[in-house]
């Protein structure tokens, strides 16, 4: 049977499990830098930076779906941008990964967002193909951007 559950501060060992995990899937393991104490800190402390749902299946840890606030200005009101959502390979299939979006979705919705928003690596066929059978609208004339390292570095100093 299904649970889906908010994370706690507890959960920081499997939630720095579970994002490991992630990157081996998405073959960039060599890139997490995150401790559990940057998870603790900055998703249990006194201004979260995040929120986590945990999804266990006959009591064991299926997944998991990470999310934060942003806001629209178009919108004027805020929205969710889904970083991790993520199943365990021997629980996919299983209604795992929808369960965690509409969660998602759910708290979207008493927050009053206009959406929620994510990113799916381009060579990721099932998952895309998951996200477009649910009627996500997929923005292929936006480009993901990212600022960082040295480039942000650099940027910042002309401040």
């Amino acid at each position: 049977m299904l649970s889906i559950r908010a994370a706690t501060v507890n959960d920081v060992p499997l939630l720095k499990a579970l994002i490991l995990e992630l990157a081996e899937y998405e073959r960039e393991r060599q890139l997490v830098m995150i401790t559990e104490a940057d998870l603790a800190r900055d998703g249990f402390g006194p201004q979260p930076k995040f929120r986590a749902l945990i999804a266990e299946w006959d009591g064991q840890t299926a997944g998991y779906a990470l999310f934060f606030g942003f806001y629209s200005t178009w919108e004027g009101r805020p929205g969710l941008f889904l970083e991790d959502l993520f199943v365990r390979e021997i629980f996919r299939g299983k209604g795992i990964g929808k369960a965690l979006l509409a969660n998602v979705a759910g708290i979207a919705q008493r927050e009053n967002c206009y959406g929620v928003r994510w990113e799916v690596l381009d060579w990721n066929q099932a998952a895309i193909d998951f996200y477009k059978g649910l009627g996500a609208e997929f923005r292929d004339q936006w480009k993901s951007v990212l600022l960082a390292g040295d480039a942000l570095d650099r940027v910042a100093e002309a401040s």
